[in-house]
């Protein structure tokens, strides 16, 4: 029997013997290691894809209330800027009302000012008939007691009545 390369049967036998059972070492070992190392590796690879999907729904919802935040500032300010425009019209409306109770009041003084004014004035109209009522009689007293006759009594009544004017009968 020749040999091939100093080969021999048993060599083979073992030798395929050998690959077998490294073969089967392999396929245990791989169950036993390398499916609980993929496993821990998969898991891994899950957590850190759930963990990315987590942080890029927050990074969403970070920018849907930063949106919601801004409308709410807008509408803040809206409705700040129609808070002052409603105070500048009731602004408006209290200076408008108070300008026209002063310009009333105004106007109630002013006339009472003018019935004062009027009432002054018919005092004064009075006063001034009964100066010539005083006058009158004093005139007529000294008609009586000179017993002046009457052409005297004419010039006396005309002398007063130009003294006095006609604007005295008029008021």
């Amino acid at each position: 029997m020749t040999r091939l390369f100093d080969l021999d049967w048993q060599l083979l036998a073992d030798s395929v013997l050998m690959i077998i059972a490294i073969f089967f070492l392999f396929l245990i070992l791989s169950y036993c290691l390398f499916n609980p190392a993929r496993k821990t590796l998969n898991g891994r690879r899950d957590k850190i894809r759930s963990e990315l999907d987590t942080a890029k729904q927050a990074m969403e919802n970070a920018q849907s209330l930063k949106k919601e935040y801004e409308t709410k500032l807008q509408e803040i300010d809206k409705e700040a800027e129609s808070i002052l425009s409603e105070a500048r019209k009731k602004a408006l409306a209290n200076e408008n009302q108070i300008v026209a109770q002063a310009r009333e009041e105004a106007d109630r003084i002013l006339e009472r000012a003018r019935v004062e004014a009027e009432l002054e004035k018919q005092k004064m109209s009075d006063d001034v008939k009964r100066e010539i009522i005083v006058v009158a009689s004093l005139m007529a007293g000294k008609i009586v007691s000179a017993s002046v006759d009457t052409a005297m009594q004419n010039q006396l009544i005309d002398e007063t009545l130009k003294e006095m004017g006609d604007k005295t009968w008029l008021n």
